[in-house]
């Protein structure tokens, strides 16, 4: 019997080495090289077999076209895994199960340029778990996109009428998630230390798109949820 696909891509140890530093963060190919200490063709051929088998998407960088982020299909991972464990024994079908999360005192900031698309959409929908998230931009735009006030109303039931871009400024925050590769490079350093997570996620334009953005978003903080619960419990 041949192995379950999740088995046979992840027990090879860099395979394994890229799908953990992905699970974390979007990454350019140069970084996952660094990350992991081998030469970049090597890790480009096991990206390319990871991202044959669905585990790993790619996107070119909005910021610079040479560049490709890669990004870890979570769902995809879960639903493979589960499949794995069925295969070894009934018994081993994991099954998802919602907990009560402990997320107090957690703060989150997401960063985008124009703060009127993306990032505000992130913080609505994370808001909504209760946990206290802003948004900023680099270069703010003077009104919060019409498409985003839309879509976070009809598709969620949240209502940000009225909200302004605002730009980033001094707060304390224990992650900070920029959503699009220009912000990554021009993010300022905070002074208390926190974790960057970098969202490769393209700039909406039609209503569609905002619809598949913030379905994307919204999968990503589901994903992201038990993290800053881990984050809570060790700040507790």
């Amino acid at each position: 019997m041949v192995a379950p696909e999740f088995v046979r891509m992840a027990a090879h140890p860099l395979r394994w080495q890229l799908l953990t530093e992905l699970a974390g963060s979007d990454h350019r190919v140069r970084e996952l090289t660094e990350r992991v200490s081998e030469p970049q063709n090597l890790v480009s051929y096991h990206l390319r077999l990871l991202r044959d088998s669905g585990l790993v998407t790619s996107r070119r960088s909005t910021f610079d076209g040479r560049d490709s982020y890669y990004h870890l299909d979570l769902d995809r991972c879960g639903t493979l895994l589960t499949g794995a464990g069925a295969a070894l024994h009934p018994a081993l079908r994991f099954e998802s199960r919602p907990a009560e999360l402990p997320l107090n005192g957690v703060r989150v900031l997401f960063a985008c340029t124009g703060n009127s698309a993306r990032s505000p959409i992130a913080e609505a929908l994370l808001r909504r778990h209760g946990i206290e998230a802003t948004s900023a931009g680099s270069h703010p735009k003077p009104e919060t996109h019409p498409h985003t006030i839309r879509v976070l109303r009809e598709e969620f039931g949240i209502d940000i009428t009225g909200r302004r871009p605002r730009h980033f400024t001094a707060d304390r925050y224990d992650y900070v998630i920029t959503l699009c590769d220009k912000v990554r490079e021009v993010c300022p350093e905070f002074e208390d230390e926190h974790r960057r997570i970098h969202w490769s996620i393209p700039e909406p334009v039609g209503y569609p798109e905002f619809v598949s953005t913030a379905n994307e978003i919204d999968t990503r903080i589901r994903h992201l949820l038990p993290v800053l619960a881990t984050a809570a419990r060790q700040k507790g």
